[in-house]
């Protein structure tokens, strides 16, 4: 299997633009209208829809933000949870709305990874010492394989996103999934020509900083405009197209 990042070299990350920390007050506003979709769809611009967990939810407000003017960005009504449940979601998604989708930017694997055991008292009864593993690698990749033939009927193009780092002492997750199952993702996008956003790396580069607590894969605010950064990038990029 080839290393995600060697595969990653062949796909260029074309820079735009660049998001500026606002006060603490908007920051939390902002976080708050992350499910707080376009009223009206403008067509005179693209419409775009994000796909992913709580990761994505962190960042949605600022890649509308910075958007602004460029496109109209849609997310998916909830948490995109793990990609089994994508499977099962994936075409009320899309067809929620009846908006024609220019660009669709999309991720799932962080549920996927998590390790659970009913009796663990740690928050989603995370546990990957006794707990069990929600989606082994080639279930991950049947369910991903699924996702893009369906998502490719919409002949949007599409961004998939790698899954953000796992740090150490985290509860549920192990690290180095983030890694193995990134290279089962990209193998699967680079093979049906998708666009691959490395957001794992993009975050990498301000870890352990941007962490919202020791072992926590969620981000501070500074970090979720980091991330917003780079997703903006590849959305632009793609709607250059």
């Amino acid at each position: 299997m080839k290393s995600f990042y060697s595969v990653l070299g062949a796909v260029v990350l074309i820079g735009w633009c660049t998001l500026t920390s606002a006060s603490e007050e908007g920051l939390y506003l902002d976080r708050k209208l992350a499910f707080a979709n376009p009223k009206h769809d403008n067509p005179d611009l693209p419409n775009v829809l994000l796909i992913g967990d709580s990761i994505s939810i962190g960042y949605t407000a600022y890649v509308r933000r910075a958007l602004e003017g460029k496109a109209d960005v849609y997310r998916i009504p909830t948490n995109a949870r793990n990609s089994a449940y994508g499977v099962e979601k994936i075409d009320e998604w899309l067809t929620k709305g009846g908006h024609q989708w220019n660009v669709i930017h999309f991720n799932w694997g962080l549920w996927d990874i998590c390790y659970r055991h009913p009796e663990s008292k740690t928050q989603g009864n995370r546990d990957k010492v006794n707990g069990t593993l929600t989606e082994t690698l080639e279930g991950y990749r049947a369910n991903l394989e699924k996702i893009v033939a369906r998502l490719k009927e919409t002949d949007a193009n599409l961004i998939w996103c790698a899954i953000t780092p796992v740090p150490e002492r985290e509860a549920g997750r192990k690290q180095g999934d983030d890694l193995k199952y990134n290279e089962v993702a990209a193998e699967t996008m680079l093979s049906n020509g998708i666009q691959i956003n490395d957001l794992h790396s993009h975050a990498l580069s301000k870890l352990p900083e941007t962490m919202i607590k020791d072992g926590d894969v969620h981000f501070t605010e500074d970090g979720y405009i980091h991330l917003a950064d780079q997703v903006t990038d590849e959305i632009l990029a793609a709607i250059r197209k």
